[in-house]
Protein backbone atom coordinates (compact mmCIF):
# COMPACT_ATOMS: atom_id res chain seq x y z
CA UNK A 1 0.00 0.00 0.00
CA UNK A 2 1.37 3.56 -1.22
CA UNK A 3 2.39 6.03 1.46
CA UNK A 4 -0.35 8.27 2.44
CA UNK A 5 -0.38 11.83 3.77
CA UNK A 6 -2.18 13.01 7.04
CA UNK A 7 -5.32 14.70 4.64
CA UNK A 8 -6.05 11.06 3.08
CA UNK A 9 -6.03 9.13 6.44
CA UNK A 10 -8.27 11.53 7.43
CA UNK A 11 -10.31 11.50 4.33
CA UNK A 12 -10.62 7.90 3.78
CA UNK A 13 -11.20 7.22 7.51
CA UNK A 14 -14.59 9.37 6.91
CA UNK A 15 -15.98 8.25 3.71
CA UNK A 16 -19.51 6.99 4.43
CA UNK A 17 -20.30 6.73 0.30
CA UNK A 18 -18.47 7.39 -2.48
CA UNK A 19 -19.95 7.04 -5.99
CA UNK A 20 -17.46 7.34 -8.86
CA UNK A 21 -17.55 10.86 -10.42
CA UNK A 22 -20.04 12.15 -7.77
CA UNK A 23 -18.81 13.86 -4.46
CA UNK A 24 -18.16 11.78 -1.59
CA UNK A 25 -20.57 11.46 1.54
CA UNK A 26 -18.48 12.55 4.65
CA UNK A 27 -19.08 11.86 8.14
CA UNK A 28 -18.75 14.96 10.27
CA UNK A 29 -17.22 14.33 14.22
CA UNK A 30 -17.91 17.96 15.41
CA UNK A 31 -20.17 20.40 13.83
CA UNK A 32 -19.73 24.01 15.40
CA UNK A 33 -22.21 27.01 15.17
CA UNK A 34 -22.49 30.16 15.97
CA UNK A 35 -25.22 32.76 15.74
CA UNK A 36 -24.66 34.25 12.92
CA UNK A 37 -24.79 31.74 9.83
CA UNK A 38 -27.24 29.08 12.04
CA UNK A 39 -30.39 30.82 11.96
CA UNK A 40 -31.76 29.77 8.60
CA UNK A 41 -30.48 26.04 9.25
CA UNK A 42 -32.36 25.57 12.12
CA UNK A 43 -35.55 27.29 10.18
CA UNK A 44 -35.00 24.54 7.36
CA UNK A 45 -35.48 21.99 10.37
CA UNK A 46 -38.65 23.14 11.32
CA UNK A 47 -40.01 23.42 7.88
CA UNK A 48 -39.11 19.82 7.14
CA UNK A 49 -39.59 18.70 10.67
CA UNK A 50 -36.47 16.94 11.22
CA UNK A 51 -34.51 17.09 14.62
CA UNK A 52 -30.42 17.72 14.84
CA UNK A 53 -29.37 13.97 13.99
CA UNK A 54 -26.31 14.24 16.78
CA UNK A 55 -26.65 17.13 18.75
CA UNK A 56 -24.08 15.09 21.32
CA UNK A 57 -21.88 16.23 18.51
CA UNK A 58 -22.73 19.36 17.80
CA UNK A 59 -21.50 22.69 19.50
CA UNK A 60 -22.96 26.39 19.94
CA UNK A 61 -21.47 29.99 20.94
CA UNK A 62 -21.94 33.13 20.59
CA UNK A 63 -19.34 35.03 19.23
CA UNK A 64 -19.53 38.00 16.06
CA UNK A 65 -22.97 39.20 18.01
CA UNK A 66 -21.09 39.63 21.19
CA UNK A 67 -20.93 43.06 22.29
CA UNK A 68 -16.86 43.66 24.06
CA UNK A 69 -17.81 46.75 25.74
CA UNK A 70 -20.02 45.88 28.46
CA UNK A 71 -21.70 42.56 28.44
CA UNK A 72 -23.91 43.35 31.27
CA UNK A 73 -26.11 45.78 29.32
CA UNK A 74 -28.81 45.03 26.70
CA UNK A 75 -27.38 44.50 23.71
CA UNK A 76 -27.91 47.76 21.64
CA UNK A 77 -27.46 46.65 17.93
CA UNK A 78 -31.60 45.27 17.64
CA UNK A 79 -29.69 42.65 14.43
CA UNK A 80 -26.99 41.66 17.12
CA UNK A 81 -29.40 41.29 19.92
CA UNK A 82 -32.04 39.19 17.33
CA UNK A 83 -29.35 36.62 16.27
CA UNK A 84 -28.02 36.00 20.41
CA UNK A 85 -31.96 35.37 21.04
CA UNK A 86 -32.06 33.13 17.98
CA UNK A 87 -29.26 30.67 19.11
CA UNK A 88 -30.43 30.81 22.63
CA UNK A 89 -33.70 29.23 21.37
CA UNK A 90 -32.56 27.02 19.15
CA UNK A 91 -29.98 25.25 21.11
CA UNK A 92 -33.05 24.63 23.77
CA UNK A 93 -35.77 23.91 21.28
CA UNK A 94 -33.07 21.30 19.33
CA UNK A 95 -31.01 19.85 22.42
CA UNK A 96 -27.24 21.60 21.03
CA UNK A 97 -25.21 22.38 24.03
CA UNK A 98 -24.64 26.49 23.75
CA UNK A 99 -22.30 28.48 25.46
CA UNK A 100 -24.27 31.43 25.83
CA UNK A 101 -23.97 34.95 26.92
CA UNK A 102 -23.88 33.91 30.45
CA UNK A 103 -21.61 30.97 30.23
CA UNK A 104 -18.12 31.40 31.69
CA UNK A 105 -16.70 29.10 28.79
CA UNK A 106 -18.14 31.31 25.56
CA UNK A 107 -15.76 32.94 23.48
CA UNK A 108 -14.88 32.76 19.90
CA UNK A 109 -15.92 29.31 18.12
CA UNK A 110 -12.15 29.04 16.88
CA UNK A 111 -10.53 29.80 20.60
CA UNK A 112 -13.13 28.09 22.54
CA UNK A 113 -12.96 24.47 20.35
CA UNK A 114 -9.54 23.75 21.28
CA UNK A 115 -9.39 24.89 24.95
CA UNK A 116 -12.88 22.57 25.71
CA UNK A 117 -10.34 19.71 23.74
CA UNK A 118 -13.71 19.80 21.47
CA UNK A 119 -10.93 19.50 18.47
CA UNK A 120 -8.80 16.67 18.63
CA UNK A 121 -6.66 15.21 15.65
CA UNK A 122 -7.90 12.74 13.08
CA UNK A 123 -11.40 14.68 13.27
CA UNK A 124 -13.68 16.07 10.28
CA UNK A 125 -15.08 19.52 11.55
CA UNK A 126 -16.99 21.72 10.06
CA UNK A 127 -18.36 25.65 11.08
CA UNK A 128 -20.50 28.10 8.80
CA UNK A 129 -17.56 30.17 8.96
CA UNK A 130 -14.95 30.44 6.92
CA UNK A 131 -11.53 30.21 9.26
CA UNK A 132 -12.64 26.88 10.17
CA UNK A 133 -9.35 25.98 9.14
CA UNK A 134 -7.67 26.66 12.44
CA UNK A 135 -8.95 23.59 13.94
CA UNK A 136 -6.43 21.87 11.43
CA UNK A 137 -3.51 22.80 13.62
CA UNK A 138 -4.22 19.93 15.35
CA UNK A 139 -3.94 17.16 12.26
CA UNK A 140 -7.77 17.88 11.76
CA UNK A 141 -9.88 18.05 8.73
CA UNK A 142 -11.83 21.04 9.16
CA UNK A 143 -13.01 23.83 7.03
CA UNK A 144 -15.67 26.40 6.26
CA UNK A 145 -19.49 25.43 5.09
CA UNK A 146 -22.03 27.51 3.82
CA UNK A 147 -26.04 27.69 5.55
CA UNK A 148 -27.37 25.00 3.59
CA UNK A 149 -24.38 23.13 4.15
CA UNK A 150 -24.79 23.66 7.85
CA UNK A 151 -28.31 22.44 7.43
CA UNK A 152 -27.46 19.47 5.70
CA UNK A 153 -25.18 18.83 8.58
CA UNK A 154 -27.27 19.41 11.44
CA UNK A 155 -29.74 16.76 9.51
CA UNK A 156 -27.62 14.12 9.06
CA UNK A 157 -24.16 14.50 10.24
CA UNK A 158 -22.92 13.96 6.97
CA UNK A 159 -21.66 16.25 4.14
CA UNK A 160 -21.18 16.05 0.47
CA UNK A 161 -17.86 16.95 -0.61
CA UNK A 162 -15.54 16.56 -3.26
CA UNK A 163 -11.84 15.26 -2.87
CA UNK A 164 -9.36 18.31 -3.37
CA UNK A 165 -5.71 17.78 -4.25
CA UNK A 166 -2.76 18.45 -1.49
CA UNK A 167 -0.29 20.66 -1.16
CA UNK A 168 2.94 20.21 0.95
CA UNK A 169 3.55 23.85 2.50
CA UNK A 170 7.30 23.34 3.90
CA UNK A 171 8.77 25.64 6.30
CA UNK A 172 12.47 25.09 7.42
CA UNK A 173 14.91 27.11 9.15
CA UNK A 174 14.34 29.48 12.35
CA UNK A 175 12.32 32.75 13.11
CA UNK A 176 14.22 35.77 13.82
CA UNK A 177 13.29 37.77 16.51
CA UNK A 178 10.15 39.54 16.27
CA UNK A 179 8.83 37.13 13.40
CA UNK A 180 5.93 35.38 14.60
CA UNK A 181 3.19 32.83 13.30
CA UNK A 182 1.60 35.70 11.68
CA UNK A 183 4.33 36.72 9.90
CA UNK A 184 5.10 32.92 8.30
CA UNK A 185 0.99 32.72 6.89
CA UNK A 186 1.23 36.61 5.41
CA UNK A 187 4.42 35.66 4.18
CA UNK A 188 3.50 33.14 2.16
CA UNK A 189 0.20 34.75 1.22
CA UNK A 190 2.08 37.41 -0.27
CA UNK A 191 4.30 34.26 -2.40
CA UNK A 192 0.71 32.51 -3.72
CA UNK A 193 -1.32 35.27 -3.77
CA UNK A 194 -5.35 34.28 -2.64
CA UNK A 195 -5.39 32.07 -5.30
CA UNK A 196 -2.49 29.56 -4.97
CA UNK A 197 -4.04 27.00 -3.01
CA UNK A 198 -7.24 26.95 -4.38
CA UNK A 199 -8.41 23.27 -4.96
CA UNK A 200 -5.87 22.22 -2.47
CA UNK A 201 -5.94 21.18 1.23
CA UNK A 202 -2.19 22.50 2.49
CA UNK A 203 -0.47 20.12 5.24
CA UNK A 204 2.13 22.41 6.87
CA UNK A 205 5.64 21.06 7.51
CA UNK A 206 9.09 21.81 8.25
CA UNK A 207 11.35 22.31 11.15
CA UNK A 208 10.02 25.73 11.48
CA UNK A 209 6.30 24.27 12.26
CA UNK A 210 7.27 21.55 14.28
CA UNK A 211 8.81 24.59 16.53
CA UNK A 212 5.95 26.19 16.82
CA UNK A 213 3.27 25.92 19.79
CA UNK A 214 0.19 24.72 19.37
CA UNK A 215 -1.62 28.37 19.30
CA UNK A 216 1.53 29.56 16.48
CA UNK A 217 0.19 26.59 14.52
CA UNK A 218 -3.40 27.62 14.65
CA UNK A 219 -2.89 30.59 13.55
CA UNK A 220 -1.17 29.69 10.52
CA UNK A 221 -3.94 27.04 9.67
CA UNK A 222 -6.49 30.18 10.77
CA UNK A 223 -5.86 32.02 7.44
CA UNK A 224 -5.40 29.14 4.92
CA UNK A 225 -9.12 29.73 3.55
CA UNK A 226 -7.16 33.20 2.36
CA UNK A 227 -4.73 31.53 0.05
CA UNK A 228 -7.92 29.53 -1.36
CA UNK A 229 -7.17 26.70 0.48
CA UNK A 230 -10.26 24.01 1.70
CA UNK A 231 -8.26 23.63 4.87
CA UNK A 232 -4.94 23.82 6.28
CA UNK A 233 -3.65 20.89 8.53
CA UNK A 234 -0.18 20.27 10.74
CA UNK A 235 0.49 16.57 12.08
CA UNK A 236 0.25 16.18 15.29
CA UNK A 237 2.80 15.69 17.45
CA UNK A 238 4.13 15.64 21.27
CA UNK A 239 2.94 19.46 21.52
CA UNK A 240 -0.57 18.69 20.53
CA UNK A 241 -1.22 15.71 22.98
CA UNK A 242 0.22 17.75 25.63
CA UNK A 243 -2.55 21.11 24.67
CA UNK A 244 -5.23 18.71 24.42
CA UNK A 245 -4.58 16.28 27.50
CA UNK A 246 -6.40 17.17 30.88
CA UNK A 247 -8.89 19.43 28.73
CA UNK A 248 -12.57 19.34 29.64
CA UNK A 249 -13.74 17.15 26.36
CA UNK A 250 -10.32 15.27 26.02
CA UNK A 251 -10.50 11.44 25.93
CA UNK A 252 -10.04 10.26 29.89
CA UNK A 253 -7.60 6.92 31.38
CA UNK A 254 -7.99 4.14 28.52
CA UNK A 255 -9.66 6.30 26.14
CA UNK A 256 -6.57 8.62 26.00
CA UNK A 257 -4.48 5.65 25.35
CA UNK A 258 -6.38 4.41 22.37
CA UNK A 259 -7.01 7.78 20.89
CA UNK A 260 -2.94 8.73 21.71
CA UNK A 261 -2.64 5.13 19.10
CA UNK A 262 -4.58 6.45 16.64
CA UNK A 263 -3.43 10.19 16.88
CA UNK A 264 0.61 8.64 16.62
CA UNK A 265 -0.37 6.96 13.13
CA UNK A 266 -1.68 10.01 11.56
CA UNK A 267 1.15 11.80 10.18
CA UNK A 268 2.11 11.52 6.40
CA UNK A 269 3.94 8.56 5.63
CA UNK A 270 7.44 8.87 4.45
CA UNK A 271 7.36 9.51 0.49
CA UNK A 272 3.66 10.53 0.66
CA UNK A 273 3.12 12.36 -3.12
CA UNK A 274 1.62 15.56 -3.00
CA UNK A 275 0.09 17.40 -6.01
CA UNK A 276 2.39 20.52 -5.73
CA UNK A 277 5.05 21.81 -2.68
CA UNK A 278 6.16 25.35 -1.29
CA UNK A 279 9.23 26.12 0.19
CA UNK A 280 9.83 28.83 2.36
CA UNK A 281 12.91 29.60 4.54
CA UNK A 282 11.92 31.09 7.67
CA UNK A 283 15.27 32.72 8.56
CA UNK A 284 14.39 34.91 5.39
CA UNK A 285 10.67 35.89 6.64
CA UNK A 286 10.70 39.37 7.99
CA UNK A 287 8.37 40.91 9.95
CA UNK A 288 5.18 41.62 7.32
CA UNK A 289 2.30 43.84 6.81
CA UNK A 290 -0.62 43.90 3.88
CA UNK A 291 -0.51 47.33 2.27
CA UNK A 292 -3.92 46.43 -0.12
CA UNK A 293 -7.78 45.01 0.45
CA UNK A 294 -6.98 41.17 0.27
CA UNK A 295 -4.84 39.11 2.62
CA UNK A 296 -2.32 38.31 -0.35
CA UNK A 297 -1.39 41.90 -1.19
CA UNK A 298 1.22 41.66 1.52
CA UNK A 299 5.63 43.00 2.03
CA UNK A 300 7.99 43.55 4.64
CA UNK A 301 7.53 45.94 6.98
CA UNK A 302 10.26 47.54 5.22
CA UNK A 303 9.58 47.43 1.59
CA UNK A 304 7.53 49.92 -0.39
CA UNK A 305 4.08 49.62 -1.82
CA UNK A 306 4.41 47.52 -5.12
CA UNK A 307 3.78 49.17 -8.34
CA UNK A 308 0.88 47.57 -10.38
CA UNK A 309 3.21 48.98 -13.85
CA UNK A 310 5.53 46.21 -12.81
CA UNK A 311 2.71 43.60 -13.25
CA UNK A 312 2.11 42.15 -16.68
CA UNK A 313 -1.00 39.96 -15.90
CA UNK A 314 -3.90 42.77 -16.64
CA UNK A 315 -6.02 41.55 -14.07
CA UNK A 316 -3.32 41.99 -11.54
CA UNK A 317 -2.90 45.48 -12.41
CA UNK A 318 -6.35 46.82 -12.23
CA UNK A 319 -6.80 45.18 -8.70
CA UNK A 320 -3.45 46.55 -7.48
CA UNK A 321 -4.25 50.18 -9.09
CA UNK A 322 -8.12 49.78 -7.16
CA UNK A 323 -6.61 48.78 -3.84
CA UNK A 324 -3.96 51.39 -3.83
CA UNK A 325 -6.73 53.61 -4.17
CA UNK A 326 -8.87 52.58 -1.65
CA UNK A 327 -6.09 52.60 0.45
CA UNK A 328 -4.97 56.28 -0.28
CA UNK A 329 -1.32 54.79 -0.97
CA UNK A 330 0.97 55.48 -4.02
CA UNK A 331 3.38 53.21 -5.75
CA UNK A 332 6.69 52.44 -4.46
CA UNK A 333 5.95 54.60 -1.34
CA UNK A 334 7.21 52.87 1.95
CA UNK A 335 4.80 51.92 4.66
CA UNK A 336 7.14 52.83 7.37
CA UNK A 337 6.20 55.96 9.15
CA UNK A 338 2.49 55.99 8.28
CA UNK A 339 0.41 57.49 10.47
CA UNK A 340 -2.77 55.13 11.57
CA UNK A 341 -5.98 55.84 13.75
CA UNK A 342 -6.59 52.64 15.20
CA UNK A 343 -4.92 49.38 16.44
CA UNK A 344 -7.23 46.11 16.78
CA UNK A 345 -5.22 43.24 18.20
CA UNK A 346 -7.90 39.91 18.58
CA UNK A 347 -9.53 37.90 16.31
CA UNK A 348 -10.01 34.00 16.03
CA UNK A 349 -6.94 34.27 13.87
CA UNK A 350 -5.15 36.29 16.86
CA UNK A 351 -6.34 36.47 20.53
CA UNK A 352 -5.18 34.04 22.52
CA UNK A 353 -3.21 33.95 25.55
CA UNK A 354 0.03 33.99 24.02
CA UNK A 355 -0.84 36.71 21.41
CA UNK A 356 -1.89 38.72 24.05
CA UNK A 357 1.34 38.34 26.29
CA UNK A 358 3.78 39.15 23.27
CA UNK A 359 1.40 42.47 23.00
CA UNK A 360 1.71 43.35 26.47
CA UNK A 361 5.72 42.47 26.34
CA UNK A 362 6.21 45.66 24.48
CA UNK A 363 3.47 47.36 25.75
CA UNK A 364 4.58 47.07 29.41
CA UNK A 365 6.32 50.00 30.70
CA UNK A 366 4.95 52.20 27.68
CA UNK A 367 2.67 54.50 26.43
CA UNK A 368 0.27 54.80 23.15
CA UNK A 369 0.79 57.18 21.07
CA UNK A 370 -1.33 59.89 21.28
CA UNK A 371 -4.90 59.84 19.81
CA UNK A 372 -4.37 56.27 18.50
CA UNK A 373 -6.82 54.22 20.02
CA UNK A 374 -6.40 50.17 20.84
CA UNK A 375 -8.76 47.57 21.04
CA UNK A 376 -7.32 44.57 23.12
CA UNK A 377 -9.87 41.96 22.81
CA UNK A 378 -9.51 38.67 24.24
CA UNK A 379 -10.82 35.42 22.24
CA UNK A 380 -12.72 33.87 24.92
CA UNK A 381 -13.68 34.09 28.41
CA UNK A 382 -10.72 31.67 29.54
CA UNK A 383 -8.36 33.92 28.01
CA UNK A 384 -9.33 36.96 29.13
CA UNK A 385 -9.47 35.43 32.73
CA UNK A 386 -5.98 34.11 32.56
CA UNK A 387 -4.86 37.53 31.02
CA UNK A 388 -6.28 39.43 34.18
CA UNK A 389 -4.65 36.25 36.43
CA UNK A 390 -1.20 37.36 35.00
CA UNK A 391 -2.00 41.14 35.27
CA UNK A 392 -1.61 41.57 31.35
CA UNK A 393 -5.13 43.95 31.87
CA UNK A 394 -3.38 46.19 34.12
CA UNK A 395 -0.46 46.54 31.37
CA UNK A 396 -2.82 47.26 28.48
CA UNK A 397 -4.85 49.92 30.66
CA UNK A 398 -1.72 51.13 31.99
CA UNK A 399 -0.01 51.73 28.54
CA UNK A 400 -3.89 53.25 27.38
CA UNK A 401 -5.65 50.59 25.52
CA UNK A 402 -8.52 49.46 25.86
CA UNK A 403 -9.56 45.98 27.63
CA UNK A 404 -12.30 44.87 26.17
CA UNK A 405 -14.63 41.74 26.61
CA UNK A 406 -14.12 38.24 24.64
CA UNK A 407 -15.24 38.51 21.11
CA UNK A 408 -15.40 39.02 17.70
CA UNK A 409 -15.31 42.73 17.97
CA UNK A 410 -13.73 44.67 15.26
CA UNK A 411 -12.79 42.16 12.93
CA UNK A 412 -16.07 42.62 11.50
CA UNK A 413 -17.04 46.06 12.80
CA UNK A 414 -20.17 44.58 15.16
CA UNK A 415 -21.30 46.49 18.04
CA UNK A 416 -19.92 49.94 17.29
CA UNK A 417 -16.51 48.23 17.11
CA UNK A 418 -15.71 49.69 13.69
CA UNK A 419 -13.38 52.31 11.88
CA UNK A 420 -14.83 55.62 11.10
CA UNK A 421 -14.11 56.41 7.16
CA UNK A 422 -10.95 56.82 6.31
CA UNK A 423 -9.36 55.90 9.93
CA UNK A 424 -6.54 53.47 9.03
CA UNK A 425 -6.23 50.86 11.53
CA UNK A 426 -3.30 47.78 12.39
CA UNK A 427 -5.36 44.77 12.87
CA UNK A 428 -4.46 41.16 13.78
CA UNK A 429 -7.14 40.24 12.31
CA UNK A 430 -7.23 37.92 8.56
CA UNK A 431 -9.18 40.08 6.56
CA UNK A 432 -8.60 43.57 5.06
CA UNK A 433 -11.25 43.33 2.59
CA UNK A 434 -12.98 46.94 2.00
CA UNK A 435 -14.93 48.04 4.60
CA UNK A 436 -14.38 44.87 6.55
CA UNK A 437 -13.76 47.06 9.83
CA UNK A 438 -15.96 49.62 9.10
CA UNK A 439 -17.61 51.51 6.21
CA UNK A 440 -14.70 53.47 4.22
CA UNK A 441 -12.23 51.65 7.00
CA UNK A 442 -8.66 50.57 5.16
CA UNK A 443 -6.69 48.25 7.50
CA UNK A 444 -3.17 47.07 7.56
CA UNK A 445 -3.19 42.97 8.86
CA UNK A 446 0.09 42.26 11.20
CA UNK A 447 1.01 40.31 13.98
CA UNK A 448 0.47 41.19 17.87
CA UNK A 449 4.13 42.51 17.51
CA UNK A 450 3.64 45.02 14.99
CA UNK A 451 0.36 45.72 15.92
CA UNK A 452 1.58 46.69 19.22
CA UNK A 453 4.65 48.57 18.17
CA UNK A 454 2.15 50.69 16.04
CA UNK A 455 -0.06 51.32 19.19
CA UNK A 456 3.14 52.83 20.75
CA UNK A 457 4.32 55.30 17.69
CA UNK A 458 1.47 56.28 16.18
CA UNK A 459 2.90 54.78 12.85
CA UNK A 460 3.17 51.57 10.71
CA UNK A 461 6.32 50.42 12.36
CA UNK A 462 9.65 48.24 12.40
CA UNK A 463 9.06 45.90 15.95
CA UNK A 464 12.22 45.15 15.75
CA UNK A 465 13.69 48.93 16.27
CA UNK A 466 11.49 48.71 19.86
CA UNK A 467 12.86 45.15 20.52
CA UNK A 468 16.07 46.32 20.67
CA UNK A 469 16.16 48.95 22.68
CA UNK A 470 13.42 47.05 25.54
Amino acid sequence: MKPQTLFEKVWNEHIVAQEPESPAVLYIDLHLIHEVTSPQAFSGLRRRRLKVRRPDKTVATVDHSVPTRDVSLPIRDPLAAKQIAQLEENAREFGVRLYGMNSPRRGIVHVIGPELGLTQPGMTIVCGDSHTSTHGAFGALAFGIGTSEVEHVLATQCLLQRKPKTCEVRVDGKLSPGVTAKDVILALLANIGIGGGTGHVFEYTGSAIRALTMEQRMTICNMSIEGGARAGMIAPDDATFEFIAGKEFAPKDEAWDAALHRWKNLPSGEGAYYDKTIMLNASEIAPMITYGTNPGMGIPVTSNVPDPDRFTDASQKLALRKALEYMDLRPGQPLIGHPIDVVFIGSCTNSRISDLRLAASLLKDRKVAPNIRVLIVPGSQDVKIQSEAEGLDKIFKAAGAEWREAGCSMCIAMNGDELQPGQYAVSTSNRNFEGRQGKGGRTFLASPLTAAAAAITGTITDVRTLISTN
